[in-house]
């Protein structure tokens, strides 16, 4: 089941509030349990059984780790962290790892349940915290349960802290305001999946999977899809803050407008924040951050993005895409950033961008020749470029770049804050973009959220 589906919103949603408010309160996390494993296994009834095997092992392992001395702690500790590797391994790289070798060990194949990046990188985050002494083992295993299965968050993110949401389970009080609140950023979210991201889907897969396009229209192909990317999965982060704001959870922003990033460091505390943070607590602060010689640091970036890119997919393209992020993060540490700060602040934001959009091309292409190909269209010159221009583009794809490019540069931010002593107009546009994007839904369908992929 998928946020943007009229199941959800005309049937799930509905029900699953009603039902939430109808019931006393002692109840709400029992029942708010129960609905995310009903929305969970819609589809895929078996995926089920590893989510309840994740929370089962993990809160029971969490427990055995605060209870014993140090040196049985650390060994219970390490296969823990063994385990949820293992499991996220199995589904997730053992097909990608057999299909490198020249053996044929097992399956090549293996479906990945949805979202066990982000419930194992929950559970992760949970036992580190616990061994660490940053918070004690849960005794109440369907409060943890709920942490890692509770609906909005389970497909996509964000990949929020146990600590962060604890308190939150324990006791949260649910208003007419939050309602209102989340109800306006779920249409906000609902809206630029619908109006932009997934009306790029066609000529994006259009564009990559042609390799005799010019220069201009391999720019355009990039430049859509990293609207659509950005729409798509900041329009997921809405929607699912908003979903938990409906049920009187408060969940840290996950984007902070990363297209307006002047370097890439600042693109990347901007980006998927709850991911970016966690490698940065459990990876790259573990292995000595920059609290140790440059090329220390420099081989922890490049650790840290490695993994960045692989936790994307199993596929040697999203190693690369990491990498590569990796690379000018090491040049700006390097010395590259105070070249950059010198600058005007526009030829900033066009290196960012510039860096960002190629690193995008690595991402969306099938395979890493893909992607060299698709970037050398980029930069080659071509006599018929116009007429490929005039073959593919018509006013709705322009009207569509202009919007993606106006909203993720921050026009919704600055128009709030204009409006700030009149928030009902706002609201107003909001619901009423909504319906017309309800009215693209009942017209076009629905898409997958590309994120619920990884």
């Amino acid at each position: 089941m998928i946020f943007n589906s009229a199941f959800f919103m005309f049937v799930f949603l509905p029900l699953c509030l009603a039902g939430y408010f109808l019931i006393n309160n002692k109840f709400h996390n029992i029942f708010l349990m129960l609905v995310s494993l009903f929305f969970y296994s819609w589809g895929e009834p078996i995926n089920i059984v590893f989510l309840l095997l994740s929370i089962s092992a993990n809160y029971a392992l969490a427990k055995a780790i605060g209870r014993l001395n140090r040196k049985f702690k650390r060994i219970v500790f390490l296969f823990t962290i063994l385990a949820n590797i293992s499991l996220l391994f199995a589904f997730k790289y053992f097909s990608f790892v057999v299909s490198n070798t020249p053996f044929s060990i097992g399956p090549k194949h293996i479906i990945l349940p949805l979202g066990i990046s982000f419930y194992s990188f929950k559970c992760l985050s949970y036992v580190i915290d616990v061994y660490e002494n940053r918070i004690e083992a849960e005794k109440n295993i369907l409060k943890f349960g709920l942490y890692v299965s509770f609906f909005p968050q389970l497909i996509a993110g964000p990949i929020t802290r146990y600590g962060d949401i604890e308190p939150q389970i324990s006791d949260r009080r649910v208003s007419f305001e939050g309602i209102y609140n989340g109800a306006i950023r779920f249409m906000k979210g609902f809206s630029k999946k619908v109006l932009i991201s997934d009306q790029l889907i066609n000529i994006v897969s259009i564009i990559f999977d042609s390799n005799g396009y010019s220069a201009p229209i391999a720019w355009l192909g990039a430049i859509a899809y990293t609207i659509e990317i950005y729409f798509d999965f900041s329009g997921y982060s809405d929607m699912a803050i908003g979903l938990g704001m409906m049920f009187g959870f408060e969940t840290k922003e996950n984007f902070n407008l990363p297209y307006i990033a002047t370097s890439i460091q600042d693109f990347w505390r901007r980006w998927h924040i709850s991911l970016s943070t966690w490698f940065r607590d459990y990876v790259y602060y573990p292995l000595g951050g920059s609290y140790c010689s440059k090329l220390r640091t420099y081989f922890n970036v490049l650790v840290v993005f490695g993994l960045t890119g692989l936790w994307h997919g199993a596929n040697w393209n999203f190693v690369v895409w990491g990498l590569f992020y990796a690379l000018f993060l090491i040049a700006e540490r390097a010395g590259l950033k105070n070249i950059l700060v010198k600058l005007p602040r526009l030829i900033q934001h066009i290196y960012a961008l510039s860096v960002i959009i190629i690193g995008w091309v690595f991402f969306r292409a099938n395979n890493i020749n893909a992607a060299l190909r698709y970037i050398k269209n980029m930069f080659s010159i071509n006599s018929r470029w116009y007429a490929d221009l005039l073959s593919i583009v018509d006013k709705q794809l322009v009207f569509c770049i202009i919007l993606g490019i106006v909203f993720s540069f921050g026009f919704s931010v600055w128009l709030e804050k204009r409006l700030v002593d009149n928030r009902w107009i706002c609201d107003l546009m909001i619901v009423m973009i909504f319906l017309i994007a309800i009215g693209y839904m009942w017209g076009g369908g629905f898409s997958p959220f590309l994120y619920s992929q990884f």
